[in-house]
């Protein structure tokens, strides 16, 4: 390979929530934890250095000087509609951009401009975590459609789904799409059957598409906006390189919409939501991941399909107790553990405590539908990967 996702890169002490936060177990801080002996695989971030065109493009933006506010230029709006065109098929028309800080203040940004205080918001369960709250930050209502585990996979109860969507209150439907925390690439039939549903009862679709790039082999994400023009139409549309090129902490986001008035509607909110501005990095780190770093994407995806295999064979060879589900995009994999006999959050107290290994328990991503399971991040060297299962193993194996 062309790049090396196998070197070891010290993040502590850098300020890095991943490496640098203090872990919590129940109510209690884990002062027992000693953060330099834990292994975090909990959140959505990556521990690659960026693409060296990113890299690149940053330093000689550093090497100005001055960071001042910034410009939003030309180069910009091409960049995005560039990569998608070439990559997704997805035609974008530079007036349906609107850039901001990160794809979570985009989610509020949308829901502050489409939904009423009071008003329901649909989402597929278990989902990610900041949908929950950043629904109720608006002052609206979740409401949750359960995804239905079918084999190793997740399919949408589409019964539910028409039912939830048919409630009055229900005006806004939050999509995952590639869905974390289950993995699912949704195809374009489902894609499609979501907007006929939501057409039917006026319901509104946000499509929180940020892990988009990051795709398993066989597997190719398909854009909502780009399913049909009736999908087109009623969409609002997020995504970001943040999470695909690991440059989440330069913060640049962008939600694309074809409605002018809902657009009107989303400007307002950015700016009500003081969101508006880039930093200086931001601009500059997206214009080189899109016009610069595909062939590094591409590898990643290679090196992460490893590590998923990685995971399964260990984990059937040594964890039979476990079942892996069906990665088809993001680096998440959901992991269900019901046949353990202790809750989610129980199990992930003990390995943090006493194997040193930090997950994310189901239960954040839906306190019903989550329960049984728990959320692998396997974006870090194999070596990592491997020491962390090792030591799972250990502790399973004296319990």
């Amino acid at each position: 390979m062309k790049y090396n996702f196998d070197e070891l890169i010290e993040r502590r002490g850098t300020g890095c929530v991943k490496w640098d936060e203090r872990p919590q177990v129940g109510e209690q801080s884990a002062g027992m934890t000693t953060l330099s002996d834990v292994i975090p695989l909990w959140v959505a971030d990556m521990d690659f250095k960026a693409a060296p065109a990113i890299q690149e493009a940053v330093r000689k933006r550093a090497e100005h000087g001055v960071f001042g506010y910034t410009v939003v230029e030309d180069d910009y709006y091409e960049a995005v509609i560039s990569w998608f065109q070439r990559r997704h098929d997805w035609t974008i028309q530079r007036e349906e951009i609107l850039y901001t800080t990160g794809v979570v203040p985009a989610m509020s940004v949308a829901i502050k401009a489409l939904a009423m205080p009071g008003e329901k918001v649909l989402i597929l369960s278990p989902d990610y975590n900041c949908f929950f709250s950043s629904v109720k930050n608006n002052g609206c209502e979740v409401l949750e459609s359960g995804l239905k585990r079918v084999g190793d996979t997740f399919e949408v109860d589409w019964e539910d789904f028409e039912a939830k969507c048919a409630d009055e209150k229900t005006t806004v439907f939050l999509l995952c799409n590639p869905h974390n925390p289950t993995g699912r690439v949704w195809s374009k039939t489902e894609l499609m059957q979501m907007n006929d549903i939501c057409l039917k009862y006026g319901v509104k679709v946000v499509s929180d598409e940020i892990h988009c790039e990051l795709m398993m082999p066989g597997y190719k994400f398909q854009p909502f906006a780009a399913v049909s023009e009736a999908c087109r139409q009623n969409s609002v549309v997020l995504n970001s390189p943040s999470k695909s090129f690991n440059i989440a902490g330069l913060q640049a986001a962008n939600i694309i919409c074809s409605q002018p008035s809902w657009r009107r509607r989303l400007d307002r909110a950015i700016n009500i939501n003081e969101v508006c501005d880039l930093n200086p990095f931001g601009p500059v780190a997206l214009k080189a991941a899109y016009n610069e770093s595909e062939d590094w994407i591409d590898e990643l995806n290679q090196y992460l399909w490893g590590n998923y295999q990685l995971l399964c064979e260990f984990v059937e060879a040594n964890i039979p107790q476990w079942k892996v589900c069906k990665l088809e995009g993001t680096y998440l994999p959901w992991v269900d553990i019901s046949a353990m006999n202790i809750t989610s959050q129980a199990l992930c107290d003990k390995l943090l405590t006493e194997a040193k290994v930090w997950l994310n328990p189901g239960t954040m991503y839906g306190p019903q539908t989550g329960e049984g399971y728990v959320r692998f991040n396997i974006a870090t060297q194999r070596s990592r990967l491997k020491e962390a299962l090792e030591r799972i193993k250990c502790f399973l194996d004296e319990k």
